[in-house]
């Protein structure tokens, strides 16, 4: 008897860990991913803004600066009052497609509430920038003709019908999930909705007038150059930070999504050297954005060697797609948000399920699956997600369109949407 207690008392010394470990909050992890919230929020403010707000014509600065301002403001409410639910709640017998609103208002948010290792606030906050930059990045599609109420009626539409549903399919238990999608830190979540919804809207809108007869070069590269290198660093957090731990994920997610950006702004200087006999400033920071665009669904699953392999094919496969578009299709994406982040995003989701491969330098496949299994679950991924944001998104945008009016008029297009939308300019002339 003696020695039966003794086993038992063993037995259960050795499940306190276990158990500890589930309920436990970890001082590490949650301080990484403070840090990582901030990083990502500082993607968006100021960092996409002054990315974006260089591109644009200086008459046209300010809206795209108060653009992001908004989206960050609007979309943080509706992540409180219903986004966090419905992205990762329990939607019951609709689970695989939506969260439920048991959660609606961060009703069981506490001090107290665990996500893993974190406390519960702090998983909301870091998931809530995500949120906020998906929407902002669409921006570039329509930049310099939408009216600013269009685009915020627009942003909550879209954020509560495409950016919600598909956050859940892939990161809240939904149906992609269930079959083993690959996605780290958001190919399919962010950056394949968000360019996909950009082309739409170019489409959609149509072009800036002038387009291709004009010239409507960057006004302040200065600006965009500083954007690109506050992104750069953002997207530690964007990425490593989607390990949700201090660990070897996020430790290697941080090093190939440097590498990859890296390789993906030289790739592009590299094109352009050959193709125009100089490299330019621009193309190499939208080359950086490639790179990071392209690791980002990968970054938590592949080596070194696939990052630099999806760095230098982002270079070339999003610079061919920038070119094929304006100058092939004449579509004015005017900030290029579709063949860099659409593409990229269709690139890299594509590429975690050949490079997660252990022979290739990954973490190695989930068991049951091998490379042809794991590739087809990503192009259903892909698909089912440009399908379901395309469909949508085009739906919105009539909606929107027939209530408030998507473009603003020619005059106020000409002027200028800093003045005609907010009476104000970005320079006194």
């Amino acid at each position: 008897m003696k020695h039966f207690n003794t086993m038992v008392t063993a037995v259960m010394l050795l499940l306190l860990p276990v158990v500890a470990q589930a309920d436990t909050l970890d001082t590490g992890d949650t301080a990484w991913i403070l840090t990582s919230t901030a990083l990502v929020l500082f993607m968006t403010l100021p960092g996409l803004a002054l990315f974006y707000g260089g591109l644009v014509r200086a008459k046209n600065v300010l809206s795209v600066l108060m653009q992001c301002f908004a989206i960050a403001c609007i979309v943080s409410i509706l992540w409180v009052i219903y986004g966090y639910s419905l992205s990762f709640g329990d939607g019951g017998s609709m689970n695989a497609w939506i969260g439920g609103l048991d959660n609606a208002f961060l009703a069981n948010v506490t001090r107290d509430s665990l996500s893993g290792t974190l406390p519960e606030s702090v998983f909301v906050m870091f998931q809530m920038t995500f949120a906020i930059i998906t929407p902002a990045l669409i921006i570039g599609g329509f930049a310099e003709r939408m009216k600013f109420s269009a685009m915020l009626l627009f942003s909550v539409i879209w954020v509560s019908v495409v950016y919600f549903p598909v956050c859940h399919w892939v990161w809240g238990g939904g149906w992609l999930a269930q079959m083993g999608l690959l996605d780290f830190a958001g190919g399919t979540v962010v950056h394949i909705t968000a360019g996909v919804a950009a082309l739409v809207a170019a489409m959609v809108m149509g072009n800036r007038n002038g387009f291709q007869v004009t010239p409507m070069m960057p006004h302040n590269m200065t600006m965009t150059v500083t954007g690109a290198g506050m992104l750069w660093v953002g997207w530690f957090g964007f990425n490593g930070g989607s390990a949700v731990a201090a660990n070897g994920d996020a430790g290697m997610a941080m090093l190939v999504t440097h590498v990859s950006a890296a390789c993906g702004a030289l790739t592009w200087a590299l094109m352009e050297w050959i193709k125009y006999g100089k490299p330019s400033a621009l193309g190499t920071v939208t080359g950086m954005v490639a790179g990071l665009g392209t690791i980002t669904p990968a970054s938590g699953f592949v080596g070194p060697m696939g990052a630099l392999i999806i760095g230098f094919s982002a270079g070339i496969v999003c610079f061919f797609a920038t070119s094929f578009l304006k100058q092939k299709l004449k579509i004015d994406d005017s900030l290029d948000v579709f063949p860099v982040h659409g593409v990229g995003g269709i690139l890299g989701t594509i590429f975690a399920g050949i490079f997660v491969s252990a022979g290739l330098g990954g973490i190695g496949f989930a068991e049951g699956m091998d490379m042809v299994s794991q590739v087809g679950v990503q192009l259903t991924g892909v698909i089912a997600t440009i399908v379901f944001t395309a469909s949508v998104t085009f739906v919105i945008l009539k909606v929107v369109d027939m209530t408030l009016g998507l473009r603003v008029s020619d005059e106020q297009e000409t002027e200028g949407l800093d003045i005609s939308q907010h009476e104000e300019r970005g320079y006194i002339l």
